[in-house]
């Protein structure tokens, strides 16, 4: 789930895979109960009932497990910690891997980086937002060498520059440390890059040629107390 720079490691609860075996357990139980049935006109059982409403609180039921545990980390990471430095990772791109998809999104990281945010904006606590494409997993974080090429399937980095070789994941959380420390006491932002914005207002249309509106739209509030006109 998470790892910090003090060595600390936070396992996955994966609420999700464990929950499967209930939800298993739960659709052969309704599969032995009576169901309804279009073509003879059989109607469901009180049993079949109560089986199917169990399984339909099922998703709620973990999402709320999911939530409570990111609550409890987020709380403690903001109070035990001035400065929390996370990056901004392409869950969108993880999820397409078949492989690591179930895991990812059972992770919740998303989740974890807006309680993170509000949770540190509300207590005058420090956010940094490392950019995508900050190479802390590539980068010693005992020399500064940065390997060309490192697979998602090598848990273990090891330099060959000054001989480091710890855990991967450790190695990229002290870099990210170390980018708080180079960059002293700015901002958030000079830290992880500029936020792309678009240019413009992207609620602004423009009006035809020749012709000027009135509203937020075109940049004017129309009079107070005019009758509008047809």
């Amino acid at each position: 789930m998470a790892v910090l720079s003090t060595g600390e490691t936070i396992a996955n609860p994966t609420h999700l895979q464990r929950a499967q075996r209930e939800l298993r357990r739960l659709q052969r139980q309704a599969c032995r109960r009576v169901g309804p049935n279009r073509r003879t006109g059989q109607r469901p059982s009180h049993r079949w009932r109560k089986s199917q409403a169990r399984i339909a609180r099922h998703p709620t039921r973990v999402a709320n497990a999911r939530h409570d545990g990111l609550h409890q980390l987020t709380t403690r990471l903001v109070r035990d910690h001035d400065t929390l430095v996370i990056e901004d990772l392409n869950v969108a791109g993880m999820v397409t891997n078949p492989q690591l998809a179930r895991h990812v999104a059972d992770a919740g990281m998303g989740e974890l980086a807006r309680q993170l945010e509000y949770k540190t904006h509300g207590s005058q606590r420090r956010l940094v937002v490392a950019h995508r494409w900050f190479p802390s997993s590539k980068t010693c974080s005992a020399c500064g060498v940065v390997k060309a090429k490192l697979r998602p399937s090598t848990r273990t980095f090891s330099c060959d520059a000054c001989g480091l070789r710890l855990d991967r994941d450790l190695n990229a959380a002290r870099n990210l440390a170390h980018l708080v420390e180079e960059a002293g006491g700015t901002s958030t932002e000079s830290c992880a890059g500029t936020l792309n914005t678009p240019a413009g207002n992207p609620r602004t249309t423009a009006a035809p040629s020749g012709v000027s509106g009135s509203g937020y739209r075109h940049g004017t509030t129309p009079p107070q107390g005019g009758a509008n006109a047809a």
